[in-house]
């Protein structure tokens, strides 16, 4: 299988991406010469990487039967970043919050620990150069 992306450069630091018929646009901070036209690319692997383990889970916890208890899901991360150039990840935080009544924690981090370990192509690219932790949150508490 293999996988095909494309930017074509606008103006100033702007690019339209293309992707899987989808077309957007990534731009810079205005600091450095963006206007703010769109997501900047570094964001963009924070959101691949929680979309998907989040699909994983999803799709894990519907296998399991336990989607019908989820009022709502939503995964979100928190990133470190070094000081120095290039300025990479040092630390990825996963969020995985749920709301619901009598959601089963064990079915909820066996699908997350699945996700992490076996099925989660961008979260195995990135664990072998950045730290990546997760906190399991259920109706606003830590679990």
């Amino acid at each position: 299988m293999t996988m095909k992306a494309s930017i074509e450069w606008k103006d100033g630091m702007a690019f339209e991406a293309h992707l899987d018929g989808h077309n957007f646009f990534i731009d810079a901070d205005p600091q450095f010469g963006g206007q703010g036209r769109g997501p900047k690319p570094k964001g963009l692997t924070l959101v691949s990487l929680a979309g998907c383990t989040g699909m994983d889970v999803i799709s894990i916890l519907g296998k399991m039967r336990v989607t019908p208890q989820i009022e709502h899901f939503e995964v979100t991360t928190d990133a470190t970043l070094t000081e120095e150039h290039p300025k990479k990840f040092s630390e990825i935080v996963i969020n995985y919050i749920f709301k619901g009544n009598d959601l089963p924690i064990q079915k909820l981090k066996q699908a997350i620990e699945l996700s992490q370990e076996t099925y989660c192509g961008v979260s195995a690219t990135l664990k072998n150069s950045v730290k990546i932790s997760y906190k399991l949150i259920i109706n606003g508490i830590v679990s």
